[in-house]
């Protein structure tokens, strides 16, 4: 029997990218740009993706370490406003359990001719799979990686 617990965090993630607010949105909006940052580290393999960038529009990534559980990334778009904000909530299974649900918001703000993204993420961490630590690790990991497709 698994011990089940669950833990509520809050946390907020900026970058400042030299670029503007419309490119650094399109790395998120379009998926071949997408692509290109979303995913884990190149010895998981290329991952199982869909991407659906609408309102109400649902996205999935599948992958992980080989021989591991695949760590499974739903997501659903609850608000978009191009080149200022992406609200949707996701939801993440460790082979088969769920393991984490969350809303994230992303805010674009234009300073100069740079964009500040503000990530704030509220989440439930469920049963141990992971926790708000690392997943704040990983939103950091990244927003560098977004930096190679809109700054590079």
């Amino acid at each position: 029997m698994t011990d089940r617990s669950c833990i509520h965090a809050t946390f907020v993630v900026e970058r400042v990218y030299a670029a503007s607010p419309a490119r650094v949105f399109a790395a998120f909006a379009d998926p071949e740009k997408k692509k290109q940052w979303f995913k884990g580290p190149d010895e998981w393999g290329p991952p199982d993706q869909k991407y659906d960038f609408r309102v109400g529009g649902e996205e999935h990534s599948i992958g992980g370490p080989p021989g591991e559980p695949p760590h499974r990334f739903y997501n659903r778009y609850l608000e978009i406003i191009p080149n200022e904000r992406i609200v949707y909530t996701y939801w993440m299974h460790h082979g088969e359990p769920l393991a984490s649900a969350s809303v994230a918001t992303l805010e674009f703000r234009a300073e100069g001719a740079k964009t500040r993204v503000v990530v704030t993420e509220v989440g439930a961490f469920l049963d141990g799979y992971y926790s708000a630590e690392g997943r704040e690790e990983g939103i950091r990991w990244q927003m560098e990686a977004v930096a190679k497709v809109v700054e590079g």
